[in-house]
């Protein structure tokens, strides 16, 4: 296989900002995903997000779990710190190197398989603790990487490329993320990227738990029965030397809509995402008027997307428990040894 890799001269014209970085400076490796993957815009809303926020890669600690987003990762701030997890357990390594080293800048991003299904119940815990990091879900209701089955997210009554209908309930991230206490909610759409560099600068500056669940369109599984250009009837009429998959170039949809508009988005397998922008009065600091609104908003079919809610005076997990605001590794003999004089006083706290 062969890997292409980005130049590392930069032209001299380039538009620096702040600090002095390139757009450049933030991006990673050549992305592997299909042509036309949602993903792949997300990863350009965060690029641009962090350039223009000027902050250093360096300071910036990014986190996953498995899946097609899950890569992702590796395509933006190839400068910074990363740790890709094992499936669903990117909330609980997150924290750990959040209680660890509070001076970094958390970012987690995670796909609807590994946080609806096998980590909700990690995704709900990083959300009522309140740890200090961005949340960023890459929502496209299918497993990619093992051929489109429904994910959690799936809607009711969704059509699967082989044309099973999906017979269960949604899991709503953004409601669920609510109701566990997260202080900053949020929903918009990979190609909408005039609304979700901004949604991510705010959700960075945030000092809690910020989620934001991005309608992000899979490509690869567009084809369906009956189709003689569908990988399952090429395989059956295919007397093949070898098993191989060629993912068909896709161009990305995007959108431009106004504020309180809805539009209807045909999707590259013929559905239509119908999605509404939240109105600029809309009052994002009522935790009851978001849940209200994204209930309603289900109830006809469409995907609200906007600033959902926003906590007014929000703390994080550091704040809740107390804890130095030392980094761990900077911590000396006196520091994590102080004697037996405290070691007596924590234990009576205890009794």
């Amino acid at each position: 296989m062969t890997y292409v890799s980005k130049p590392k001269l930069h032209h001299p014209t380039l538009r620096k900002n702040k600090i002095g970085y390139t757009r450049r400076d933030y991006e990673g490796k050549v992305s592997t995903l299909c042509a036309g993957c949602g993903h792949d815009s997300i990863s350009a809303s965060l690029i641009q997000a962090f350039w223009e926020l000027d902050i250093q890669p360096h300071r910036v600690a990014k986190l996953s779990g498995i899946g097609c987003s899950s890569k992702t990762p590796d395509y933006f701030l190839g400068n910074s710190h990363g740790f890709n997890t094992v499936h669903g357990r990117m909330p609980s390594v997150l924290t750990g190197a959040n209680l660890a080293n509070r001076e970094l800048i958390y970012l987690g991003v995670s796909g609807d398989g590994d946080s609806a299904s096998i980590g909700l119940g990690q995704f709900a815990h990083v959300m009522r603790r309140g740890v200090n990091m961005t949340y960023i879900l890459e929502n496209n209701g299918v497993y990619g990487l093992t051929k489109g089955q429904f994910s959690a997210t799936a809607d009711k009554g969704s059509k699967a490329k082989r044309g099973a209908i999906n017979a269960d309930a949604a899991v709503d991230t953004v409601s669920l993320a609510l109701l566990m206490g997260a202080t900053f909610v949020a929903r918009s759409f990979s190609g909408d990227k005039t609304q979700l560099t901004p949604l991510i600068k705010a959700a960075i500056s945030h000092p809690g738990a910020a989620f934001i669940d991005v309608i992000s369109p899979c490509v690869a599984f567009n084809n369906h029965a009956g189709s003689t250009k569908s990988y399952e009837y090429v395989r059956e009429h295919n007397e093949a030397v070898n098993r191989l998959d060629f993912w068909p170039s896709r161009d990305a949809i995007t959108v431009d809509y106004s504020e309180g508009a809805v539009i209807e988005v045909p999707q590259h397998d013929g559905s239509i995402i119908k999605l509404r922008k939240l109105d600029a009065d809309y009052d994002a600091s009522d935790r009851v008027n978001a849940q209200s609104h994204i209930a309603q908003a289900l109830t006809k079919g469409e995907v609200l997307t906007g600033l959902l809610y926003l906590a007014p005076g929000a703390a994080d997990l550091h704040a809740h428990l107390n804890t130095c605001a030392a980094p761990f590794n900077r911590l000396g003999e006196k520091e994590l040894c102080p004697g037996s004089g405290m070691l007596d006083k924590i234990n009576a706290a205890l009794r």
